[in-house]
């Protein structure tokens, strides 16, 4: 990617969507952030910088908002803000930094520089119905020739209404037909109505799967049963009713069990790779080639595809909206009459 050249690419270019790796920002990496040789984040500003998207979305994980990392998240953002304005020869970045900042509180930037408006959010994955709470990143960005006004799209599910769901005649568990001695809540919240969809839970996500070891399972893609999960302290997999645990790819293994769940007989089990998929979101028809672990791996770097369409979807229809109104203005200009 960093020898690819950018300027073969002739066509106009709408969205520019890229995750530029997250190691050198998670808490399982070694944290060196500018310094390690796994950070994409120029890479990514310097396709911004040639292809001069209408619009970008760039993921992330939470790690990147440590206090470690707030400089050099600051400098991330002011970089694709002003994409022009690069590193200097011999310049450090601290000190590319400090004259980005100096541009930023200044006079507004000259008409003609390639500037965005920067939105980012940290989100939960699980306030959008994807059954898995998982933290992340995203910064979206408008190119500022369009004045594009965007927000990032309010959350549609709630843990709220997930035990509301759960306590107010049970309509989560008669949903899935739980016997009473596998229902638990959580007494000491009086949580209300409040409007929103229940969070999904592993329940939710795997209701239609066959179990991996019953005969039917054998005619479901990527659902084999791997055995060997253990649970101990610290290292517990993910409980039925709830969203699940943030997959990760097992690069640095996974230490609280984020690959296992705990089922209604108390016991743990891996997931196998399509109930892991169903927790990410893909449809049953993907195929995951290769080993579990590599298998794994792939889902643990995804996004969940469902936070993937509503996030693309909202910014679609933002550029789309520009796009018609610009028309609607130049053949108002041209004295064409409105229907």
């Amino acid at each position: 990617m960093r020898n690819f050249d950018w300027k073969s690419v002739s066509e106009d270019v709408d969205l520019l969507a890229g995750g530029p790796p997250c190691q050198p920002f998670s808490i399982g990496g070694v944290g060196r952030a500018y310094d390690d040789a796994r950070d994409m984040f120029p890479a990514m500003i310097s396709a911004v910088r040639v292809l001069e998207p209408r619009a970008f979305i760039v993921e992330n994980v939470k790690g990147l908002l440590r206090s470690q990392f707030s400089d050099y998240y600051q400098y991330i953002l002011l970089r694709l803000e002003f994409p022009e304005r690069v590193i200097k020869r011999g310049e450090t970045w601290e000190k590319h930094l400090r004259r980005l900042q100096k541009a930023k509180s200044s006079a507004p930037a000259p008409r003609s520089e390639l500037t965005y408006n920067v939105i980012p959010t940290l989100v939960n994955a699980a306030n959008y119905g994807v059954p898995q709470k998982r933290e992340r990143v995203f910064i979206v960005g408008f190119r500022s020739d369009l004045s594009i006004e965007w927000s990032f799209p309010s959350p549609t599910h709630s843990l709220s209404a997930l035990r509301y769901s759960k306590r107010k005649g049970g309509e989560y568990w008669e949903r899935h037909a739980v016997s009473s001695k596998n229902r638990t809540f959580e007494a000491r919240y009086q949580d209300l109505n409040d409007g929103k969809k229940p969070w999904r839970t592993v329940r939710d996500a795997l209701a239609s799967l066959p179990d991996p070891t019953a005969y039917a399972a054998a005619d479901v893609l990527n659902h084999e049963l791997r055995l060997g999960a253990k649970a101990y302290p610290g290292h517990t997999g993910s409980a039925l009713d709830m969203p699940s645990k943030t997959l990760k790819a097992g690069v640095h293994g996974v230490p609280g069990g984020e690959n296992m769940l705990i089922g209604d007989d108390g016991l743990p089990r891996y997931y196998t790779v399509r109930e892991a998929a169903r927790i990410q979101t893909f449809p049953d028809g993907y195929c995951l080639n290769g080993a579990w672990s590599e298998a794994m791996r792939q889902l643990g770097n995804a996004v969940p595809v469902k936070l993937g369409q509503i996030v693309a979807s909202s910014v679609a229809e933002a550029l789309l909206q520009n796009e018609i109104e610009y028309v609607r203005k130049t053949m108002l200009r041209k004295g064409v009459k409105l229907a």
